[in-house]
This record gives C-alpha cells, sequence and structure tokens, in this order.
C-alpha cells in the first residue's frame, strides 16, 4: 500500500471510529487496515489513534495529522480530475429523506450512473441529521430549515406545502373555513426529530404566519405514516404538494383551506465544511441541482 492509499485509509478509520467498519467501507481485509495504521505510526514515530476493545478515537496528533491528509487528498483528487478523460470514480454515500428519494432521486438515478459509470452508489434513507464524518456519509438531502452551522449548506429548492383532509374526514367534521375557527378539528400530529415535539399547523392569514396547535388523534414520526393516518380521516395534515399529486388525482385526500397557504419548505443539500468535495461528491450535488430545476420548470416546485 503506498503513503497515499495509508492516508485514506487511516481517514476511514478516523471518520468511522472503527478499523471494522473502515475494512468494510474500503473492500480490504480488516488485517490490512490494522497494519496500514500501524506502519503510518511507525513512519511517523507518533500515535495516530487511541484504541481500546469498543472504541477508536484520534490522538493530538492523529487530529493534526488527520486535517493535513484531508487537504493532500483533496488536492490529489483535484489534479487528477483535471486532466482530460478523468472521470470521478468510487463508492459515493449519500442519505436522503424517503419521500425525496423515491419521487426525485431514484426516477433520474439511472441517467446519473449511465453518465458516471465508475461510481458506486449508496443511498440511505432518513430525516434526522446523520453525523456525515463519523457514519461515512459524503452528503444528505434534507427538506426543512437545517440548523447545523458546522456543514456547508446548498439550497436546491423550494416545496409548496397545502392542508390536506380525506373526504371521510371533511364528511364526518365538516369542512374547514378559516384557521381560527377549527374547534372541533384534529390533525394528525408529526413529532418532530429536531425538537421531540409535534409540528404545529401553519396558514398565512392577512400576510401574518401563524401557528395553530389543535388536538391530535394520533401521533407519528415517519412521512408515509403521516400520508396513511389522513387517508384514514384521522386528521388534517400539511406536506408538500408533490407528495400529495396521487392522492389528490385518486380523490383520496383534498386540499382545504387553499386561501390560507403554508410557507414554502426548502430543500438542502449539506456536507462537511472541513473538507473539500471529491470530484465525484462534486458532480452528484451539480446533478441534483438539475433535476430539481427540471421539477421547477415544471411547476411542481415553486
Amino acid at each position: 500500500m503506498d503513503r497515499f492509499d495509508a492516508m485514506r485509509v487511516f481517514c476511514r478509520v478516523l471518520e468511522r471510529r472503527s478499523f471494522t467498519l473502515a475494512a468494510e467501507d474500503t473492500g480490504l481485509p480488516r488485517s490490512t487496515v490494522t497494519d496500514a495504521v500501524k506502519q503510518l505510526e511507525a513512519r511517523l514515530g507518533v500515535r495516530l489513534l487511541q484504541r481500546t476493545t469498543r472504541h477508536v478515537s484520534p490522538t493530538l496528533d492523529g487530529e493534526a495529522y488527520y486535517q493535513r491528509c484531508l487537504s493532500i487528498l483533496a488536492d490529489i483528487e483535484n489534479a487528477e480530475a483535471a486532466f482530460a478523460g478523468a472521470r470521478p470514480k468510487g463508492l459515493l454515500r449519500v442519505d436522503v429523506h424517503g419521500t425525496l428519494a423515491r419521487h426525485f432521486v431514484l426516477p433520474s438515478l439511472p441517467s446519473f450512473l449511465e453518465a458516471y459509470p465508475e461510481i458506486e452508489f449508496y443511498m440511505s434513507e432518513g430525516d434526522r441529521l446523520v453525523d456525515l464524518v463519523h457514519e461515512g456519509i459524503d452528503c444528505v438531502l434534507r427538506v426543512g430549515t437545517p440548523v447545523d452551522s458546522d456543514m456547508i449548506i446548498r439550497r436546491v429548492a423550494m416545496l409548496d406545502e397545502i392542508t390536506l383532509a380525506s373526504p371521510a374526514y371533511v364528511a364526518a367534521r365538516g369542512l374547514p373555513q378559516h384557521p381560527d375557527r377549527l374547534a372541533g378539528h384534529r390533525m394528525v400530529g408529526f413529532r418532530s426529530s429536531s425538537t421531540g415535539g409535534p409540528l404545529p399547523l401553519e396558514f398565512m392569514v392577512d400576510g401574518t404566519l401563524r401557528n395553530i396547535t389543535i388536538p391530535a388523534t394520533v401521533t407519528v414520526n415517519a412521512a408515509e405514516s403521516y400520508v396513511a393516518a389522513a387517508r384514514m380521516g384521522l386528521g388534517l395534515i400539511q406536506i408538500p404538494r408533490y407528495h400529495a399529486e396521487k392522492d389528490l388525482s385518486d380523490g383520496t385526500l383534498i386540499q382545504v383551506l387553499p386561501d390560507f397557504p403554508l410557507t414554502q419548505t426548502p430543500v438542502s443539500l449539506l456536507y462537511p465544511r472541513n473538507r473539500q468535495l471529491s470530484p465525484r461528491v462534486r458532480v452528484f450535488v451539480d446533478w441534483l441541482v438539475k433535476v430539481f430545476a427540471r421539477q421547477n420548470s415544471k411547476n411542481t416546485l415553486c
């Protein structure tokens, strides 16, 4: 293993806090990963990592060396990519909110993989803000306003949100006429992963944003369950319009209070601030921005 490959292995061990996970990520035997780090330490004459049976953490020298390695490896990737014919390659790990994955990313993904056949694509789904470095994720795609200032945030779209109910709900409780007259109505609660509490309904009333909480029949923490509960007549919900297109077409959900819109919800890509984007991440970010731009042109997004 040459010196630069050893640096890559060391960086992955530190990021994953595990020799075993680093070996899985790099496709190398665990013994090879262990030997690479030992050889680095012997060559440098310092201990880079503190090891226990359950945990791996950097020493002060290890953290300093890690930062230098990131800079050196980024320079190497950029230099190689600058030559004609150089193509992004390697494992790309992204974490995407599930409904965005199925509606936007997956339908267009074959074209991305055809354009970059040397990229191996891994996608996980979630709505929590993962620790990108320690979990080995290159970037995440999230709905909502991110609050983590340690990441670079690139806005890719703004989603229209609408208020919905099922025909059965409207038949049982009546059609809501105004946000201030929701007495007797119920909502499906959606528990926020950031606050731990249910999100209120929100409406623009006379140019002012109004947050309104009404009793919840049931509270969930997953988007699919949220919509399913509304289909069963369990309460009002508010979701991006794109997520409701089929239900609106089929009549399983109907829009209510259309004269009192919600604020638009941002969609953002987040990636670590402390290192340059690799070529494979850079082309994915640029591609995803174009995917959402095409949806803009179709008036699916605003």
